[in-house]
């Protein structure tokens, strides 16, 4: 049996969540920020890319600007009114300089108390590879929150206003081996329909088992639920920097 999840440390009162695509925050994590924006607290989202290259049957020109709103429609039903997009490249996102220095600059815009971001690591698990993007997103927050917080660093971020902040705390969702956990059971449906917001990506999956969020959401969140004792569960990687 998995080991019991420890309870994520909500003392906080403001987060920046860093990820790749629209519909990456809401394979789970939109649950817990429905349950923080519900306490007040202040959650921000940015996005690296548009999600452009994200619907085979759409050109990156029209899905672009498509995905965008369907971002924001899922966004304000989980309380969250600021997504910001970077404008890198869906599906050929790189790790390096610019990202990191798009990374730092939000977090020192921002100056959240904690970034929350998504699994970068090779797998979701045995037998399931993760995608580049999501990899090389998740090594440039990593370093990105670093670079925030070091003023001689991107020393140019000081030339536009943007002083240094650090933050010492990532919450990392989606990770194979989480220790840490949320209690969603009474945001889980909420988090179900900001997943369903994506009305045009959803419907571009055909009729596969993604295609059907509320099962597959469910799946996941029950197991994380059985480690904490409550009916659903969102587990965390917590990395202190």
């Amino acid at each position: 049996m998995s080991e019991q999840l420890e309870l994520v440390d909500e003392t906080w009162s403001s987060a920046l969540a860093v990820v790749a695509h629209p519909d990456d925050l809401e394979y789970g994590t939109a649950a817990a920020i429905a349950r923080w924006t519900a306490q007040g607290k202040r959650v921000a989202y940015c996005l690296a890319t548009r999600g452009e290259a994200g619907i085979d049957s759409i050109e990156p020109e029209r899905c672009g600007p498509l995905r965008e709103a369907e971002e924001r429609a899922s966004a304000r039903v989980v309380g969250v009114d600021t997504v910001e997009f970077l404008g890198h490249p869906d599906g050929t996102l790189e790790y390096g300089l610019p990202l990191r220095r798009d990374i730092a600059r939000a977090v020192r815009r921002h100056r959240p108390d904690i970034v929350i971001t998504m699994n970068y690591h090779e797998t979701w698990g045995a037998g399931t590879r993760n995608q580049a993007d999501h990899i090389a997103l998740g090594r440039a927050v990593l370093d990105g929150v670093r670079d925030a917080g070091n003023r001689w660093v991107f020393r140019e971020l000081l030339d536009e206003g943007h002083e240094p902040w650090k933050v010492s705390t990532l919450l990392v969702s989606g990770v194979p081996d989480g220790t840490h956990g949320v209690d969603v059971s009474d945001y889980w449906q909420t988090g179900v329909e900001s997943l369903q917001a994506h009305e045009q990506y959803l419907r571009g999956l055909g009729d596969g088992p993604m295609s059907d969020p509320t099962e597959f959401l469910e799946a996941f969140a029950r197991q994380a639920g059985t480690r904490l004792g409550v009916a659903f569960g969102l587990g965390f990687e917590v990395v202190n920097l």
